[in-house]
């Protein structure tokens, strides 16, 4: 989140604000602390019920922005505001119920990360694999430790979690602090104009692995969204995925077409270098759409900085290198994504500019997807709702929060008359 918050505030606003990122990563941690340690001595000082309270007003709130037909992501959003529902209403009950089951729901959702980091990394080996499998264990020992109820019984889960989030947090900012104190100022100082408004769309072209396929494909959920699908001959279809930009155009294709049957498949899956094979880039949307098929959906960005993505597709060109995971058309247009939007949330260099992007839940949408494919790969299932989240976080409803409450609401109730 916070790497994906800095990324689009650009080099400019991160200049300015470098030295409270390491005075906010070091009391966001040192209250994580504070936080877990309360949880861990029985006697807990940490206001449970209002924030049971603010967590289930949110809920409902996303349950009503979801029903009303305005927002995208409407099943996460509806998902999420349930769960943020009954974790609340168990927060505010407060019995040793409620902290059993809050201890297990905690417990089921790091266990369950954690077997799929794992997984993943095992299998794809994408770049920081070793490392995520470190992360994948870390969320099973956390797990474990919301399984059993030693020392407080159950009652310090929730503040516990909440504590653990923080120090980390906290970990991360100052982890990034040093990371970027180096090379920031160097940045900032080639940076002259902030992204506006272009007369020609950044277009994101998708070909989900569904509707890419040759004949009918086998209805397997998730999978087939996210990551292929199998036809009813057997044949894999991974979907694609391309940018277009003007007369600008990235889509990264292999020179000779892999075998793509189900018995390579899965040594193709593998991210390192053996897997590399040379790769094409096709000239412009018309021709491949001519050659294969028109792209399934098509997400558009007005407001795009579009000299870096020039220099992005200039320096990425250069190389004709295609990976299945690790350099495939999902990463290019991620990446190419992510250099045209960076710092296009910058707008007066204040604090105001971040708490803009922080209460925007495609925002939060948008990072988990990022550290999903970044701990996997980029898929077109990933990077269709990548470029949907960024959407709304780069190009904001005309309208305010509160209009946009009450229009919900209207269209909400007109839906239950219906």
């Amino acid at each position: 989140m916070i790497q994906l918050l800095l990324h689009l505030l650009g080099a400019r606003y991160i200049s300015r604000h470098l030295r409270a990122l390491l005075l906010l990563g070091t009391v966001w941690l040192g209250m994580g602390a504070f936080v877990v340690a309360d949880a861990l001595d029985g006697a807990l000082w940490f206001p449970l019920q209002s924030f049971g309270v603010l967590l289930a007003a949110e809920g409902v709130a996303a349950i009503v922005l979801a029903k009303s037909g305005l927002s995208l992501q409407t099943r996460f959003r509806f998902a999420k505001g349930v769960i943020g529902v009954l974790i609340g209403v168990l927060v505010i009950a407060r019995h040793s119920y409620s902290d059993f089951l809050l201890a297990m729901i905690f417990g089921a959702g790091f266990a369950l990360e954690g077997a799929l980091l794992i997984a993943a990394a095992w299998m794809v080996r994408y770049r920081h694999w070793r490392s995520t499998i470190a992360l994948g264990i870390g969320s099973i020992v956390l797990a474990i430790i919301f399984f059993q109820p030693y020392p407080t019984h159950y009652r310090g889960t929730v503040p516990y979690c909440i504590g653990m989030w923080m120090a980390v947090s906290g970990l991360r900012m100052i982890w990034l602090y040093l990371r970027l104190r180096k090379q920031v100022r160097a940045e900032a100082a080639q940076v002259s104009v902030t992204a506006t408004s272009n007369p020609e769309p950044m277009i994101v072209h998708v070909w989900t692995p569904v509707g890419s396929a040759k004949n009918k494909a086998l209805s397997r959920p998730v999978v087939d969204r996210y990551i292929a699908a199998v036809d009813v001959d057997g044949v894999i279809s991974t979907g694609h995925a391309a940018l277009e930009a003007s007369d600008l155009y990235l889509s990264l294709y292999p020179a000779v077409e892999i075998d793509r049957s189900p018995d390579e498949f899965a040594r193709l899956l593998r991210a390192d270098a053996s897997n590399n094979v040379p790769g094409r880039y096709l000239p412009n949307y018309p021709e491949e759409a001519a050659a294969w098929c028109e792209s399934t959906t098509r997400i558009s960005f007005r407001r795009f900085d579009a000299a870096r993505l020039e220099a992005f597709a200039r320096s990425y060109k250069a190389t004709e290198i295609y990976n299945l995971t690790n350099r495939n058309c999902s990463s290019t247009v991620a990446e190419g994504i992510e250099a045209a939007l960076e710092g296009t949330a910058y707008r007066e260099g204040g604090w105001m500019d971040a708490f803009r992007l922080i209460v925007t839940p495609e925002m939060w949408i948008a990072a988990q997807l990022r550290h999903r494919a970044h701990t996997m790969a980029w898929t077109p299932g990933l990077v269709l709702d990548y470029a949907r989240a960024l959407r709304v976080v780069t190009h904001p409803p005309a309208i305010g929060w509160f209009a946009l409450t009450m229009l919900s609401l209207r269209q909400a109730r007109r839906a239950r008359r219906g």
